[in-house]
């Protein structure tokens, strides 16, 4: 079969574009497969993110007032736990527990002398806080006691009366032998972390 010079280019054109149909198809069948295809998701409406950045400054306008609360009682905490015995061990904060009570004791009129000291566990006092307990023993009249607990609870630190038991007193002086146990306030990393501990 003889063909001309005619059938012979549009025979090798044919072949050409076939090839190139057939590159083109391998080229692009390869990348669709591959999941280079990214798919689209849908844009939100414009009302839904007008609600949401209405929601939005809704929340910032009361962002202020809030730390402006935040601020106050920050403040009003800060002046509360002023009242803390302050000390790096619970042994600590109780010898001051001790020495207010001497102080206090040493101010009355006549002067009240504390004849034992006994320093209970440590426990503590609500989630944030701790308390450790002094007992003291002393001699006194019923007027003297009175003026002594007002004299404790007049104290900034944060102390409080937890028990008092009274033995027989004497007749002539009208003393009484108390026992008295004060506890103080103090930061909770000061109270050890056992479970079920002791109550003094």
């Amino acid at each position: 079969m003889n063909l001309n010079d005619r059938d012979k280019r549009a025979l090798i054109l044919l072949v050409a574009s076939l090839a190139v149909f057939f590159l083109v198809y391998l080229a692009t069948g390869s990348s669709s497969n591959s999941g280079g295809t990214s798919v689209v998701q849908p844009v939100e409406s414009v009302d839904r993110v007008q609600k949401r950045l209405e929601a939005l400054r809704k929340q910032a306008a009361t962002l202020p007032a809030k730390e402006e609360i935040y601020k106050k009682v920050s403040a009003e905490l800060a002046d509360r736990e002023k009242g803390l015995i302050q000390a790096d061990t619970a042994a600590q904060a109780q010898a001051r527990l001790v020495q207010i009570l001497r102080e206090v004791a040493k101010n009355q009129t006549p002067p009240l002398e504390i004849r034992q000291t006994e320093l209970g566990q440590a426990r503590s006092f609500g989630e944030f806080y701790g308390e450790v307990p002094v007992s003291i023993t002393l001699d006194c009249r019923t007027d003297q006691l009175v003026n002594y607990m007002a004299y404790l609870s007049a104290q900034p630190e944060l102390i409080a009366t937890e028990e008092i038991r009274f033995a027989s007193g004497n007749a002539k002086t009208k003393s009484i032998p108390i026992r008295l146990t004060v506890t103080g306030i103090v930061p909770r990393k000061l109270v050890p972390q056992k479970k079920g501990a002791m109550a003094f």
